[in-house]
Formats: structure tokens, sequence, C-alpha cells
């Protein structure tokens, strides 16, 4: 049987960048598969005006230094950017990491970001609206960007909202992310499913990743139909040690 991907986020607040940037060399190093950021402009806990890094400007950077993993945010924020330029943003980076970007992507829901940068924040619905009118419109200038994408550039939805958020992953996904739980995921995966054979969409075709706090979770079978389990790392040292035993576990041991 193969076992899932390791993903890692690393959480770009309370820490110095060439911190992070040392620890993403190092997770390569130790044979992680995937790197994540994610896309705010605040802490999201800690001291609320602590330090923080821009998502994309951060996976430019983690393309250069690295060979083989695979990066991308976890997830992006649609209102942030025109979706155009989001293709764009997400192409470009896509080519300095030689074909490794992931595109993931969210409605987005932290308001103090929306507040301090002058973004319209709305209500829950109207941002999950929008992003079922702007997937369709990435997709597209994807499409026509020259040159292309290198790699095959994936999507990835994070969220379980069941009646849009799922929906849409069903529509547009390649890659669908929620956090481990062992009541709500199954579930969760099951919606998905069914909104799959609505739309008439193999769910085959899209790879399940779970958020793992390894502080409560520990390697084992219940984990090893996922496509991928994803990893959280704090600043300001972002501690790799403990992903250590998810990688023997990954690797057979």
């Amino acid at each position: 049987m193969v076992k899932p991907q390791i993903a890692l986020q690393f959480h770009p607040q309370h820490a110095e960048y060439d911190v992070i940037r040392r620890q993403v060399v190092k997770a390569e190093e130790m044979g992680v598969d995937v790197v994540y950021n994610w896309d705010h402009f605040y802490p999201l806990y800690g001291e609320a005006d602590g330090a923080h890094f821009e998502c994309w400007t951060m996976l430019a950077s983690w393309a250069e230094v690295t060979e083989r993993v695979r990066l991308g945010p976890l997830v992006t924020c649609n209102s942030y950017r025109n979706p155009q330029l989001l293709a764009d943003m997400a192409r470009t980076v896509d080519h300095i990491s030689g074909g490794r970007v992931i595109l993931g992507i969210g409605s987005g829901w932290f308001e103090r970001d929306y507040q301090e940068y002058g973004y319209e924040f709305g209500t829950a619905g109207w941002r999950l609206d929008n992003l079922a009118r702007d997937l369709p419109i990435i997709k597209d200038r994807l499409g026509q960007l020259n040159p292309a994408p290198v790699g095959p550039l994936p999507i990835m939805i994070g969220g379980g909202g069941e009646k849009k958020t799922l929906r849409m992953t069903a529509e547009h996904a390649d890659i669908w992310h929620y956090f481990w739980n062992p009541e709500s995921y199954p579930h969760k995966n099951q919606v998905l499913n069914e909104w799959c054979a609505k739309v008439g969409r193999d769910p085959s075709t899209i790879l399940r990743s779970a958020g793992v706090d390894t502080g409560k979770h520990s390697p084992g079978e219940e984990f090893a139909d996922l496509g991928e389990i994803t990893i959280g790392l704090n600043g300001p040292d972002f501690d790799l040690a403990p992903v250590q035993e998810w990688l023997d576990w990954r690797d057979g041991g």
C-alpha cells in the first residue's frame, strides 16, 4: 500500500525569514514531499502585531532555494488578488520552481486582513460565491498564459462547507484539504463523493489531504487511505523533530 505524502505548513509569522528559509530547505533534505505557507497579513495566534510575511513573494523564494518539494499556499485567499493576476502569479512561481506549484485557494475568513488592507469583507456566503465565480476565470487564464505553466499546477480547495465549498471542490479541485477529525473528516469526505456523483466527477481524481496535530495524532492505519498528511509548524523555530516519525511511517518504518 502506498502511504500518504507528508506535507508541512510553515506558519509565516513570529520568525525571521532566514529561519523559515533554512527550515524549508532542511525539510526537503529530510524527505518531505510538500511545503506550504498561508496567505494572511497578520499573525493568526500569538502576538497580534508580531512579525509576519506575505505569501506569494515567499513562495517565489522557496521555489529558488528548493529542488524537489512541491510548494504552494494552504491556502491563498481569493479576495486579495484579481483572479487573472493570481493565475499569472501562480504560473510565474511554477516556472521558477520548474513545475512544482500547487494552487491552494479558499474564500477567505480572517476579518483583520480585510479591514487593514482595504478589502470588502462581506459575508461568508458572498465570499464563497466570489470564489465560485473566480475559479473558472483562474483556470481560463492559466490556459491562455504564454508560456503555459511548466507543471500540472493542481488546484487545491480547503474547507468543509457542504453546500458550496465541497461542490466547488467536486467541480474544480485536484486536491481537497480539511483538518483531521475521526468523526467529521469521513463525513465530509462522503459529502464530497456525493457532490462528485452529482457533477459527473470521478472522486478518485481528487487527492484527499488532512491536517494533523502532532501533539494529538500519531501515524497509524486510520490515515493510510489519505493522499496527503499536512503538519503545521510554528515559529520562531519551526521544530522539525516531530516530522521524522511521520516520514518513517510513510517509508514503512
